[in-house]
């Protein structure tokens, strides 16, 4: 069975959202590789990114490693929150 999650952080401001967008994605593509099909967009002040497993029922261990990239490439960022979980 996979899954495939959801997680959005708000809060971000418009000058750094479509960089950060696209530092999480190549984070996700080159090391964190265990998590497939990943995407990070930007949209209104608020990052979204979708991404499929065979083992994150809850979806939370993306949404944690989402907070790290978070922390590692803004400054300031809002709460993040797992937005839904489908089977794939």
């Amino acid at each position: 069975m996979s899954f495939k999650i959801t997680v959005v952080c708000s809060g971000i401001d418009a000058s750094a959202g479509a960089i950060a967008a696209q530092d999480i994605e190549a984070e996700f593509r080159d090391r964190r590789r265990w998590h497939q099909d990943v995407h990070c967009r930007y949209e209104n002040g608020t990052l979204i990114l979708c991404g499929k497993n065979d083992f994150d029922r809850a979806g939370l261990a993306l949404l944690d490693e989402f907070g790290d990239c978070l922390s590692a490439y803004l400054k300031d960022h809002g709460a993040v929150r797992v937005l839904s979980v489908e089977t794939a």
